[in-house]
């Protein structure tokens, strides 16, 4: 089974830069340290999703970090070594797993502790969780889970869980403490990786 190299995971949203172009923001963030990248830019086409992520992969190759694409499984197929992050609403974890293959790193977003389960069941190398705090971007998803819910999760499984939502210094340090191997979050700071790594 394979797993994250890194215990950042950065979620991409180019609605968020402020206006700022989105590779030289990875390339500053990827600079500070080695996180895995989700690639997370729903509204390209593929065409323009594959030429935005072989840039994208030029700079993670480069530093030995992991890109992941969101929910396009033909996108990450037509590059090498690139894996997938499945949506909760996508396709199933066993279905994604048989066509990519054991060699590619598949991640999976979900909201409950039994989905935990049953990501793991069906063959994620990890699972994200949340949202673990209140956050504007994941209301969607409902109330937040709350830390002792990551903790009991992370009891639960052998895979790596992710926590989201809410992410700040001090609770990707809770975070980590509760059992998590690491966090994400839609923008990253150097703080962020110290704080993510500072348990071993």
């Amino acid at each position: 089974m394979l797993t994250l190299s890194s215990r950042l995971l950065v979620v991409t949203d180019r609605r968020q830069t402020n206006g700022r172009p989105l590779v030289p923001l990875l390339q500053r963030v990827l600079t500070a340290g080695a996180p895995a990248i989700q690639l997370r830019e729903r509204d390209l086409s593929a065409r323009e999703l594959v030429t935005l992520a072989r840039e994208v992969q030029a700079m993670t190759a480069a530093r030995r970090s992991q890109l992941l694409i969101n929910d396009r499984i033909d996108v990450a197929l037509a590059l090498e070594g690139v894996g997938v992050h499945l949506r909760s609403n996508s396709l199933p974890v066993s279905i994604a797993r048989q066509l990519l293959g054991a060699q590619r790193l598949l991640g999976v977003s979900v909201h409950a502790v039994e989905e935990v389960l049953s990501a793991q069941s069906q063959g994620a190398d990890y699972i994200v969780l949340g949202p673990i705090y209140e956050t504007p971007s994941k209301q969607m998803f409902g109330p937040p889970l709350g830390i002792h819910t990551l903790e009991k999760a992370c009891r639960l499984v052998r895979i790596p869980i992710i926590g989201i939502g809410g992410v700040t210094t001090v609770r990707a340090r809770e975070m980590r403490r509760a059992g998590a191997f690491g966090v994400a979050v839609i923008s990253a700071a150097r703080e962020l990786l110290d704080a993510v790594t500072l348990l071993p």
